[in-house]
Parts: structure tokens; sequence; C-alpha cells
């Protein structure tokens, strides 16, 4: 079982991440940026010259890695479930940089016996010169096997706020971006290297027909559709980045996304096109 205040105050080390510009372009290359060769907006993040940082490269920076698989946070991490997750941009990510990324537990929200339980994980990450915030992350997970941890008397934090639905009518834009076959192969090198996105043995036996693309690479690929779309392809006019994972992509699948624009509001959901199937639903993005 949890223990709410162990987790509260898990004991998360700064983590330094130096990256240079060919992580950075490996990085857009896992999303798909590149596909195209004749798109000039997308060789801006895939070519040296006049680099560009996808800004959800700051996911991969700074990450603790599973830490919930540590015996003394009492999860059961085999029936962990990555939820949500939130990215807000402070300021354009450097082509090169050194930087620190600091955890923290935020909020725990005890759903109910067999209900399960919910953990946001809030993660800063600042350029090590200069100290400035570049980024700050929020991973919501969802811990099916923990409900009902205060049942003995820990606390709960309060709920979390739902996302707001999506407008009824009809998007505003569509945007469809193709995923490589060897898009988790190639994306598994920015640093998750979880063998179900590799390994055919290993996704059979967490459920999947053959590897799953990375529930992060999905969100690369919707945030670069926002990009294309609102953005000009301009990293800098992303504020905000939130989505819902609703299902898994494989790769070579095309990923579908449907934008509701609201000045400088997007909602959006995708889907891969092929099975028809809803992938991220509930998107918002805040642009500058």
């Amino acid at each position: 079982m949890i223990h709410y205040d162990t987790l509260k105050n898990w004991p998360f080390k700064s983590l330094e991440h130096t990256y240079t510009a060919r992580d950075a372009m490996l990085y857009a290359l896992g999303l798909g940026y590149g596909i195209d060769p004749l798109d000039r907006d997308d060789l801006h993040y895939v070519h040296e010259r006049e680099l560009r940082v996808s800004p959800t490269f700051a996911n991969v920076l700074g990450y603790p890695g599973f830490w919930a698989k540590d015996p003394r946070t009492g999860i059961d991490w085999v029936k962990l479930l990555h939820g949500e997750q939130t990215l807000h941009i402070h300021q354009p990510l450097p082509p090169a940089a050194t930087v620190i990324g600091q955890s923290r537990v935020a909020r725990i929200v005890d759903k109910g016996a067999g209900k399960g339980a919910l953990l946001l994980i809030e993660r800063t990450i600042r350029e090590k010169e200069s100290g400035t915030l570049l980024a700050t992350v929020e991973q919501l997970n969802f811990l099916r096997g923990d409900g009902g941890y205060s049942a003995n008397g820990q606390p709960s934090d309060g709920p979390l706020p739902s996302p707001p639905p999506l407008p009824e009518r009809g998007p505003d834009a569509v945007c469809d971006l193709p995923t490589r076959p060897e898009s988790a192969l190639i994306y598994r090198l920015s640093g998750d290297y979880n063998p179900i996105h590799a390994d055919p043995n290993a996704a059979r036996a967490a459920g999947f027909e053959r590897p799953i693309l990375h529930g992060l690479a999905t969100y690369g690929v919707a945030a670069h559709a926002v990009l294309k779309t609102s953005c000009e392809s301009r990293p800098e006019r992303l504020a905000m980045f939130f989505t819902r994972f609703t299902a898994p992509v494989y790769p070579g699948e095309t990923i579908r996304t449907e934008l509701w624009i609201d000045g400088k509001t997007v909602g959006f959901r995708s889907r891969a096109l092929e099975r028809d199937v809803v992938v991220l639903n509930n998107g918002r993005a805040e642009l500058r």
C-alpha cells in the first residue's frame, strides 16, 4: 500500500542533463519530422542550420526514470498507467544546453477502494548556467491498484479538475502526420528503453500484437500538428500543451489530429487513422 507522506517527500535528486543539437534532431526524427524531404518548416527541426527545438523535447530532459518501481513507494507499479501529460513552456529550448531537472510529487488523490489513485509528478527544467526556468512538466499517473489507501486515516489531496470538453461542432482544421514503421526504435534513443516499444515478445506479453509507439511520441506528433497548423512551425509560440492518453499507436500508422481553434486556445484530439481509434483526447494548447 502506498504511504502518502513517503511519496510526498520522495527524495528526488536534481538531475543534470547535457544535450546537443544532435540529440534535439534525433528526438525530432523520432516524431516523424523530415518524412517529407520538401517540407522546409520540418527541416528546421532536423537540420543544424537555424535549428529549432521541438517544445516537447522538454519531456525527456532531466527525467528521473521509473522511480515508482522502487518497493519503498508501495506503488503497485504493474498497474500504473500514464494518464495525462501537461507541458508549460516558459522559454524556447536552446539548440544545445546543460539543464537541471528537479522532480516532486505534487498531488496524490485517492479515488476510493477499487477505483485507483492519482499521482501527479511535477518536474522543472532549468538552464544550469543561468538558472532560467525553461519548462515545467506535469505527469499524471493512474495507480489502478492503490485506491482506498486513505481508509486508514492517511491524507488525500483534493480532486483534480477535469479537462474541458471539446466543442461539439466539426473541427476547424485537420492535420494528418505519418509515423515511420521504425519510429519507436528511433524515439527510444531519446531515453525510454521500455522493451514493449522494440521487442515483439515483450509487446505480446503486455497484450499488444506488436511493439507500440511511446505515448510521449504520440504526444509530440500532436504538438507537431498544432505547431504546423496554428504556430507557423514556430516553437516559441507554444506556451502550454495538455492531453489525455486513451489508446496506443502502432508505428507506421498515420496520426490524424483534429483541431478546434479559438484565438490563442486550441482544443484537439488525435486518432490512429487506419484503425479509427482515438489515441489522445481532451487536448488543449495555449499559444503566444
